[in-house]
């Protein structure tokens, strides 16, 4: 790790032993990494903690663009939601469940749906002022 303070944001050794391995390394044969993938995470995590933006991470942390950079990146090659799949099978195996669910619960609530299609379907139709109920 790095000669800079910590946040509350950073991963522990622990978290950062599961994560690692999730998280792309270098190309080999390609430049030299200028910055640790530890630091870009734990950066990313400290914006996400925080709710800041991009442009006001603290400068002690890698330089926002870089950290930007690799965010966008790994979303777009659906690092971070194997990641999350790949913790949670994790999660489940250590409490001596099954790595998969092995079923899914659905309310209505949770998806919005209509028989007709669009909005019109959900709510009824609108007078306009000067039009009465009677008409």
């Amino acid at each position: 790790m790095s000669s800079r303070r910590s946040y509350p944001s950073d991963l522990s050794d622990a978290e950062w032993a599961l994560l690692e391995p999730l998280i792309p390394a270098p190309k080999p044969g390609g430049r030299p990494a200028k910055v640790p993938r530890r630091e870009i995470v734990n950066a990313i995590l400290y914006v996400l903690e925080n709710g800041i933006k991009w442009r006001a991470m603290p400068h002690d942390l890698p330089h926002w663009s870089t950290v930007y950079h690799y965010f966008r990146k790994w979303q777009k090659e659906g690092i971070w939601e194997k990641a999350v799949q790949a913790l949670a099978r994790q999660d489940r195996e250590r409490e001596g469940r099954q790595a998969s669910p092995s079923a899914l619960v659905m309310d209505s609530q949770s998806v919005k749906t209509t028989e007709k299609g669009g909005p019109e379907g959900t709510t009824g139709r609108k007078r306009s002022r000067g039009e009465s109920a009677r008409s």
